[in-house]
């Protein structure tokens, strides 16, 4: 069963988000400067959930959820269509939604797993600019871990997906991926010991 968070209330959902935002420990001046301008961005009052496919307003939330094998050391990545890249599963934070609540439904609509989460809270925060098919607008990314395991089978989105594949820390194609994947990477490492 997929347990969600209460609705947010308009007023209420920017709060939230502020809040899981200032929790977030940076690990380096690249980090604390995303958060720092993300929380300005919230709290300049413009819109922060995507209102209309793929860019309206040209800036706004996302969540990511990395699926981590913790035992094997290995993520889970998707072979992404529009982003022509091999990129961590997730989406757009819908309207009022929990950004949590996003990951948990992006998850069953993209793998067809209930999310169960390595840490309630983002381990992550990063603004980006996308590319490929969607390029041109910045993507704000909370960016969660959830527990994984290399040997499961797990059914993934055709339509957005062309294939999934698990990679260890040193496999990851860094180079055709989120470009802060191994920045995340450090910092999941960090966590771990």
């Amino acid at each position: 069963m997929i347990m969600l968070q209460p609705s947010l209330a308009a007023q209420d959902s920017r709060a939230v988000v502020y809040n899981i935002v200032s929790n977030i420990r940076p690990m380096d001046n690249l980090e604390r400067e995303h958060i720092d301008a993300t929380l300005a961005w919230i709290k300049s009052g413009v819109p922060i959930f995507r209102i209309q496919k793929p860019n309206v307003p040209n800036k706004h939330l996302v969540s990511y959820f990395v699926l981590f094998d913790e035992e094997a050391e290995k993520v889970l990545l998707v072979d992404h269509k529009n982003a022509i890249a091999w990129l961590p599963t997730g989406g757009h934070i819908d309207i009022d939604e929990h950004p949590k609540d996003a990951a948990i439904r992006e998850c069953f609509e993209e793998l067809g797993v209930n999310a169960e989460f390595w840490s309630d809270e983002p381990l992550f925060l990063t603004s980006t600019m996308t590319t490929g098919l969607t390029a041109g607008h910045t993507d704000v990314s909370l960016w969660y871990v959830i527990k994984g395991n290399q040997l499961e089978k797990y059914r993934f989105d055709t339509k957005e997906f062309n294939a999934i594949k698990w990679f260890s820390f040193d496999e990851i194609p860094y180079d055709n991926s989120d470009p802060h994947m191994k920045r995340f990477i450090e910092k999941l490492k960090a966590e771990l010991h």
